[in-house]
C-alpha cells in the first residue's frame, strides 16, 4: 500500500520532527505504486504552478514555498517559513517502512508553536 500526503506547516516534509502529523493537510492511500505515483505528480504540477520554491529530498518528498509566506514564533523570537509539501510512500501495517530506517533517534522540536 502506498500513501500520498499533502502537509503545510513549519517545517520540510523530511525531518519527521515530533508532531509532524499534525501537518498533514490530507492523506490518500492507493493499492498500487502506479496509482500513488499519478497522484503524487498531479500535486507536484498544482504546486509547481503556484510556488516558485521547492526542494526535494529522498526522491518523493518535495517542499514548496514563497517566502512571504511566515509565521511569528514567540518562543524562537523570529519568523518561521511556511511549507506547502507532498510525499509519497510506501506503507506497512503501522508507518511508512522509509521512516523505520530514518529515524533512528527521537528529534525534538525547537519550539513548542502550534498553528
Amino acid at each position: 500500500m502506498y500513501r500520498v500526503i499533502k502537509m503545510y506547516g513549519d517545517c520540510e516534509p523530511w525531518w519527521f520532527l515530533d508532531g509532524w502529523e499534525e501537518d498533514i493537510v490530507s492523506s490518500t492511500a492507493f493499492d498500487t505504486y502506479e496509482d500513488a505515483l499519478k497522484a503524487y505528480q498531479k500535486e507536484m504540477v498544482f504546486l509547481s504552478e503556484t510556488y516558485s520554491q521547492k526542494k526535494t529530498m529522498a526522491g518523493f518528498m518535495t517542499a514548496f514555498w514563497d517566502s512571504k509566506d511566515q509565521i511569528w514564533c514567540e518562543e524562537c523570537d523570529e519568523y518561521l517559513q511556511q511549507y506547502h509539501s507532498v510525499l509519497l510512500l510506501e506503507m506497512d501495517k503501522s508507518m511508512p517502512k522509509g521512516l523505520q530506517s530514518a529515524r533512528p533517534r527521537q528529534r525534538i522540536r525547537p519550539c513548542q508553536i502550534k498553528h
